[in-house]
């Protein structure tokens, strides 16, 4: 990551996004995990900013990545009125989340397997002769 204004996803970053993508995961969840991976804490308009997202993509990134249990939010008041900022931080880094992904492809892998195991059983027994 480059430090301009803020930071940026450079190509190295930008080639683990597309592998993850390829895998399977949605390119903006992917750039959003990249992108805070690679900072202490962040506000969605930092990741908007560093990671080239419009704000809904981040609100959904963010989103899933809570429900995954990789990333936690926590609100900072602003004086006066007006919504709180809310500010991301990863729960565990990112060689812990990549092993997550990879059990988690690895069991798609094997239902897959196991799928088309009985499904080749089931042709191979229909077109058997009687």
């Amino acid at each position: 990551m480059k430090r301009k204004r803020s930071f940026v996803l450079d190509d190295k970053d930008q080639k683990a996004v597309q592998l993850f993508s390829d895998l399977g995961m949605p390119k903006n969840l992917a750039k959003t995990l990249i992108y805070i991976s690679q900072v202490e804490e962040c506000r969605s308009a930092d990741v908007e900013q560093g990671a080239d997202l419009r704000q809904p993509e981040v609100s959904v990134a963010m989103q899933e990545l809570r429900r995954r249990g990789w990333a936690k939010k926590r609100d900072i008041k602003k004086k006066g009125k007006g919504r709180p900022v809310h500010i991301y931080k990863l729960t565990s880094d990112l060689p812990t989340i990549l092993k997550s992904f990879e059990e988690e492809k690895m069991k798609e892998v094997t239902t897959i397997k196991n799928d088309l195991a009985e499904l080749n059983t089931l042709i191979i027994k229909r077109d058997e002769p009687k």
